[in-house]
C-alpha cells in the first residue's frame, strides 16, 4: 500500500472531493426519495455535479483503477468519504416534512427481498452504466459526450440497479430499518463488490477504455 497514512495534505484532498461527491449523490437520493418518477431524473444532477467538479466517487473511479495504490484509495478513503457525505444529508433529512424515511425504508425492503446475490448482481448493471457514461463525459463538454450520462442515471433507477452510494444515502436516511433488519447490510457489501465487477467490465472488454 503506497498511501502514505501520516501525510495529511495527501490525504485531505482525496477525502475532501469524495465527503463532497457523497453530499451530491446524497442531495440527489433525496429528489429520488421525494418523488421517485421525477427523481429519477433529476438524480442526474448528482452524477453530473461529480463529474464537473471532479469529485471522487467510487462508481466513478472503480473502472479506472490501475494500480494497488488506486485500489487502496478507492475502498479506504473514497468510499468511506462517500458515505460520510451521504451520512450529512441523511441527517439533514431529518429535518425535512416529507416522508423520506418512509421511501427509504420501500427502497431497502426491496433490496431485503432480492437479497444479497440480487443486489451483488443486478448492480454489476449499474457499474457498466457509471463507467460507460463517465467515460464519455470525461472526452469533452459538448452535449453529445454528456448524452450516455443523461440516460444512464434514470436507467439504472429504472431497472432497479444498487448504486451503493446512493444506496449508502438511503440505508442511513431509513437507519431504523437497518437496526431491525441487520442482514441487509449484507446486500449492500453485495451492491459494493457488483458495482465495482460493474465498473470494470467495459475496459474488459473495449481497451481504448483509459480515462483516468
Amino acid at each position: 500500500m503506497d498511501i502514505n497514512i501520516a501525510n495529511t495534505k495527501q490525504l485531505f484532498p482525496i477525502l475532501s472531493r469524495a465527503f463532497f461527491a457523497g453530499i451530491c449523490i446524497g442531495i440527489a437520493g433525496w429528489g429520488f426519495l421525494a418523488n421517485k418518477t421525477i427523481g429519477m431524473f433529476l438524480f442526474i444532477f448528482g452524477l453530473a455535479t461529480v463529474v464537473s467538479y471532479r469529485a471522487k466517487l467510487y462508481t466513478g473511479m472503480a473502472g479506472f483503477v490501475t494500480s494497488w495504490k488506486d485500489l487502496w484509495e478507492l475502498l479506504l478513503l473514497v468510499l468511506p468519504g462517500n458515505i460520510l457525505g451521504c451520512a450529512l444529508v441523511a441527517w439533514m433529512t431529518t429535518f425535512s416534512p416529507l416522508p423520506l424515511h418512509d421511501a427509504a425504508h420501500a427502497v431497502l425492503q426491496s433490496r431485503l427481498t432480492v437479497g444479497p446475490l440480487g443486489c451483488g448482481v443486478l448492480a454489476i448493471g449499474c457499474g457498466i452504466l457509471m463507467t460507460t457514461a463517465v467515460t464519455f463525459a470525461k472526452k469533452g463538454n459538448d452535449f453529445g459526450h454528456w448524452v450516455p450520462l443523461l440516460f444512464a442515471v434514470p436507467l439504472f433507477i429504472h431497472c432497479g440497479f444498487p448504486h451503493c452510494i446512493a444506496d449508502a444515502f438511503y440505508y442511513l436516511t431509513g437507519g431504523d430499518f437497518v437496526l431491525a433488519n441487520p442482514s441487509v447490510l449484507v446486500c449492500y457489501a453485495s451492491s459494493v463488490l457488483g458495482n465495482f465487477i460493474g465498473c470494470n467490465i467495459p475496459r474488459t472488454f473495449v481497451r481504448e477504455n483509459t480515462v483516468n
